[in-house]
């Protein structure tokens, strides 16, 4: 008998799993590579990016040809071979877990076990973002996670406004200060902090320290569940 995906991204008879990761922005490939390298250091990791799709975003939210692009690319990680398609882009979120019913490979969204993590544990959680194209998305993630869960939450919206602007235009130190200033102004009020994009992970312990709260991210979450889903897998 064959054995499914074990820790290491191995599947049958020693088969190296492919995971198809899917991006919308150049910032978190390095991180979630590192993170696979650490935790799924045998499996096959294969990068899927446009980087377009976070200015048209911002330009006037999902629309009906950015969620066919994403489409086309979830056919394609199929047609790459993937055990698993990871998709890495929180403001795409509802896009992803929509494809699942016409995508026969599974669909492993960044911030599903984040979410998961938060509302199982917390009552009053603050959700942090640097794009209001992401904190909404994250915000109704959150609220579904919730109710799927039986909890009841209370959930305070954190935009670090100008921030964004700031690590796009090489201003690193200014994001860093937006995002910090917003958190604690949430501090009072929550139990616990989410930082809604992925590549705001590098700041969760500082903003750990800073505030008093737990902090969850999503790209070491993220990649923990892929590889729960590649460990049931059958073989």
């Amino acid at each position: 008998m064959r054995r499914p995906a074990g820790p290491h991204g191995e599947g049958a008879a020693g088969k190296v799993r492919t995971v198809v990761a899917v991006y919308t922005g150049q910032g978190l490939i390095d991180p979630v590579k590192a993170v696979f390298a650490e935790l799924l250091p045998e499996c096959r990791l294969v990068n899927i990016l446009d980087d377009g799709i976070i200015a048209e975003l911002q330009g006037g939210g999902i629309t009906p040809a950015i969620a066919r692009r994403l489409t086309q690319y979830y056919h394609q990680a199929e047609d790459m071979g993937a055990d698993v398609i990871f998709s890495t882009c929180s403001s795409v979120s509802e896009v992803a877990a929509a494809a699942r019913a016409f995508v026969r490979v599974p669909i492993v969204q960044i911030d599903e076990s984040m979410a998961e993590q938060a509302v199982s544990r917390y009552g009053a959680i603050g959700v942090l973002a640097t794009l209001p194209t992401t904190l909404g998305p994250t915000v109704r993630l959150m609220q579904t996670t919730a109710a799927r869960l039986g909890r009841q939450v209370s959930l305070v919206q954190g935009l670090a406004e100008g921030a964004y602007d700031a690590l796009v235009a090489g201003r690193p130190e200014e994001h860093d200060r937006r995002l910090a200033e917003t958190a604690r102004g949430l501090a009072d009020r929550v139990d616990a902090l989410v930082l809604a994009q992925g590549s705001m992970a590098r700041m969760e312990e500082g903003l750990a320290a800073l505030t008093g709260r737990p902090v969850f991210s999503s790209p070491r979450l993220g990649v923990m569940n892929v590889r729960a889903v590649l460990e049931r897998l059958p073989a």
